[in-house]
């Protein structure tokens, strides 16, 4: 029997960090992982360059059924503080839109500075290395494993969601949960393309490939109780629907069955515009739309909502002007569903945080075990803010065991 004080389980980058943190206070620790690359969804986060954080990280920038309890974490480790160990590996890095920070060359190198930083802890590493069953002994936890049955007092689960199953993800962390009878909020997508019938959807197939930046919201946003949300970012039109940056974010907001609602021109009022150009332009309504926005898409628009491309602005009656405006600025389409997880970029829900100590990430019922990262119902929007959520986690735990 391997004794260790800790065992983690997930070499991703939530356990990559507790291992570290709490090797170097002293404890003996070991990292286990059942694949035999390590750090597979860093290596192609961000196009390979890894989006390792976002300096605007904080509470408001994630999703939880329990809103409140990723605050202590992201508090007790910020954005500067990994931005600061980045530094001291000298790695190079810059800043992309919003706050978004990316290596100025590959994700190995954020890689092989988790993989320093538990070595200079002396972290023990079983990878790959299938877990067969874990149960809580008289000293703690065993595992019993494909390299030797291993017993520690603490035991950290990091092993993230299920999402893009191709590069490893399993349901292993939400078994365990159930094991020892704690409450789950039903996991699902989250951070990923949407879908739509493939009748509605036929007059936009056509235009696949068009992106442009829009405003797009779902759910409501207003009073104490909003569930929805706002962003503007660039939306992709896809042969099955529509992705991008837009369509990512608001993926981890839209309840099945119910509309998003897009502004193609969310710097224009075009019902306005065109009710008050009436007079002096003596174009056809698809030229004038192929000002603002690509032509082949003010045509697939025009089409899609019953109106003639050859119509003239000069002979359309207010009416329609406004019916097309609210089309554009306000087009309202229900998704069927979504690209679901092998092309999610994160799992929405998880382990339910009111289980966990928001201090320290152990489950109240089960002294000793923790769950840390894309495991718990802690999803953060796109553009590195569920990597800050898996490093400050991952350090909670580490002071923690």
């Amino acid at each position: 029997m391997a004794k260790f004080d800790v065992a983690v389980i997930g070499a991703g980058a939530a356990g990559m960090m507790c291992a570290a943190t709490a090797a170097q206070r002293g404890l003996r620790v070991v990292l286990i992982d059942h694949a035999a690359k390590l750090a597979e969804k860093i290596r192609i986060s961000g196009g390979g360059r890894c989006n390792f954080t976002n300096v605007n990280a904080g509470p408001a920038n994630f999703l939880s059924e329990n809103p409140h309890f990723c605050k202590s974490a992201l508090s007790r480790y910020t954005p500067a503080d990994f931005v600061a160990l980045v530094k001291k590996h000298r790695i190079g890095y810059h800043e992309k839109h919003r706050g978004q920070l990316f290596c100025d060359d590959s994700a190995e190198l954020i890689i092989d500075m988790l993989k320093d930083e538990c070595a200079g802890g002396d972290v023990h590493w079983r990878m790959p290395c299938k877990i067969d069953s874990l149960e809580q002994g008289a000293e703690g936890f065993v595992l019993q494993t494909d390299s030797g049955p291993i017993e520690a007092p603490s035991v950290v689960i990091a092993t993230g969601g299920l999402s893009i199953p191709k590069i490893g993800a399993t349901d292993f962390g939400y078994r365990i949960a159930q094991q020892f009878g704690l409450r789950m909020v039903e996991p699902r997508p989250a951070l990923v393309p949407l879908t739509f019938d493939a009748q509605q959807w036929a007059p936009f197939v056509e235009m696949s490939g068009i992106a442009l930046e829009v405003d797009v919201e779902t759910g409501s946003l207003k009073g104490r109780n909003a569930t929805g949300a706002r962003f503007r970012e660039d939306l992709l039109f896809t042969h099955r629907g529509l992705s991008g940056p837009a369509i990512l974010q608001i993926s981890s907001y839209w309840q099945p069955g119910t509309p998003i609602v897009i502004n193609l021109l969310p710097e224009l009022d075009l019902a306005q515009t065109l009710i008050e150009g009436k007079n002096t332009i003596k174009k056809q309504l698809g030229n004038v739309l192929a000002q603002w926005l690509p032509a082949r898409l003010a045509e697939g628009l025009l089409v899609a909502h019953g109106f003639a491309l050859d119509a003239r602005l000069a002979d359309m009656p207010d009416a329609q002007l406004r019916k097309l405006g609210a089309a554009i600025n306000q087009w309202s389409l229900t998704p069927n569903g979504s690209e679901g997880y092998k092309k999610a970029e994160v799992t929405r829900g998880g382990i339910d945080t009111r289980e966990l100590s928001q201090q320290t990430m152990m489950a109240t019922k089960v002294p000793g075990l923790y769950f840390i990262g894309e495991t718990v119902d802690v999803t953060g929007w796109l553009g590195g803010y569920n990597f800050q959520w898996a490093w400050a986690s991952g350090v909670a735990a580490g002071q923690a065991v």
